[in-house]
């Protein structure tokens, strides 16, 4: 087994982001969400991360009932009741490119989060995911 827990979380965090402006609608999130099957989107105003949002958000408010449709064009009712802003997390917790797989690892399961924005001087530079390091740790055992 050669896991180097210990390497900075860039080694393995996601730098291709899909991000979503805080002035998109709920229905591109979910368009977004369904086309690069992903579970987390940050949310950006301005060039800076101001929350993050997940599918589990948009299944809150749409009863699940329409979540996973497969039509291109979505257009749910629901959707116009609540902006991104509403939906989002905010005051996120963030790492830096330098912190390791181990502290990212611990935060994750100390927090029970799923994603943690990878942040640098005020500027996003990638996301890390319990899938990213899953994915890490089957590579090297």
């Amino acid at each position: 087994m050669n896991v180097q827990i210990e390497l900075p979380i860039s080694n393995i965090m996601t730098t291709k982001l899909i991000t979503l402006d805080v002035n998109d609608g709920l229905d591109k999130a979910e368009h977004l969400f369904k086309k690069y099957k992903i579970r987390h989107i940050p949310v950006i105003e301005k060039d800076k991360i101001i929350g993050m949002i997940s599918m589990n958000d948009l299944l809150r408010i749409s009863f699940a009932d329409g979540a996973y449709r497969e039509e291109e064009n979505i257009s749910s009712s629901i959707y116009d009741m609540f902006t991104l802003r509403q939906l989002m997390i905010g005051n996120l917790e963030t790492v830096t490119p330098d912190t390791t797989i181990k502290e990212v690892a611990e935060l994750l399961v100390q927090r029970e989060f799923h994603s943690l924005p990878v942040v640098e001087n005020g500027t996003l530079k990638g996301m890390v995911t319990t899938t990213d390091l899953i994915k890490y740790l089957l590579k090297h055992c």
